[in-house]
């Protein structure tokens, strides 16, 4: 992960304060503006619907770190600095137009005290259960909490056998919960048997956890994972060089791909021009409109060359 800027303004740190308290912020013009995407190119599985570009100054933080949307258009994101955020993504014409009902404040420990900042509060990955209820996995300091709701406190579960010795910065960037009720789970840069071309990764749940392992393209990284409605799921990579700065893209694996204990996917989007190139770090599927849709953040750093983006894409291949 490229090195984080310092705070640039006092005003988000009145901001963050504010958040702390869980506060509700303004409407969909204050926290976010609606830009257009260039078409995707001839033959592509995916129609771009538009982005969002939100505002660190109104959320009170930046780093977003992962993403889910339900189907009623309810959005939920995490940080890496401890923050939850809440809001309804508006539509107009099936193409975004900003978040209304805006709601932020910080992650619990299973007291109920905020997560600090830093080693206990870099949340990485985030999963809705079936139950209504969340996990959320953590960084630095490598565990998953669930929470019954996400403003409340998050209670330890059991981690994938082994979690404990990934990389201080590179541990639990993908989780989700399969349409068969198992959870996947993928770290970031943690090679099993010093093989650097895969990423350690686990399926199963809590008393159930098989080791599997992801193979991503060389020179990226697996950032997060979405569960597909037939039964597979959408990874996010990215990579990042001094001179080519960020790229991404996303691999579908079917739900038979899912079975192997190397996990090699199909990439069916390409991070790269005409799209914007940023830090993408989370991914979500919903249905809106009859069409199964497509969306992605990006984790701004809090660095002001970056931007905290919302793409959102329509499938056309489904």
């Amino acid at each position: 992960m490229p090195p984080r800027a310092p705070h640039r303004l006092s005003r988000r740190t009145l901001l963050a304060a504010l958040a702390l308290a869980g506060c509700s912020s303004g409407g969909a013009q204050s926290v976010s503006r609606p830009l257009a995407l260039d078409p995707l190119p001839p033959g592509s599985r995916f129609e771009a619907l538009g982005a969002l570009q939100l505002s660190d100054e109104v959320l009170g933080f930046g780093g977003l770190s992962a993403l889910h949307i339900d189907d009623e258009l309810r959005l939920t994101a995490i940080s890496d600095l401890g923050h939850w955020v809440t809001a309804r993504l508006v539509l107009r014409e099936g193409r975004p137009q900003g978040l209304d009902e805006l709601r932020t404040g910080p992650l619990r420990d299973g007291s109920g005290a905020p997560l600090r900042r830093g080693y206990g509060g870099d949340a990485e990955s985030l999963a809705r259960l079936p139950d209504g209820g969340w996990l959320i996995g953590f960084e630095r300091w490598q565990r998953i909490r669930r929470y019954r709701e996400i403003d409340g406190p998050g209670e330890y579960v059991e981690a994938p056998p082994g979690l404990e010795f990934a990389p201080r910065n590179g541990g639990l960037e993908s989780l989700t919960v399969l349409r068969d009720g198992r959870w996947l789970a993928i770290a970031e840069k943690f090679h099993p048997r010093r093989d650097e071309t895969l990423r350690r990764g686990w399926i199963g749940g809590p008393g159930n956890w098989q080791r599997i392992a992801y193979r991503p393209e060389d020179g990226f990284d697996p950032a997060d994972v979405a569960a597909l409605p037939e039964g597979g799921a959408l990874v996010l990579e990215r990579s990042f060089s001094i001179f080519g700065g960020f790229g991404g893209r996303v691999v579908r694996l079917s739900a038979a791909q899912l079975e192997a204990g190397v996990l090699e996917g199909e990439e069916v989007l390409r991070l790269e021009a005409p799209l914007p190139r940023d830090n993408f770090e989370g991914i979500t599927v919903f249905r809106a409109g009859g069409r199964t849709l497509l969306a992605l953040v990006s984790d701004d750093n809090e660095n002001m060359l970056q931007r905290t983006l919302l793409l959102v894409f329509a499938v056309l291949d489904e």
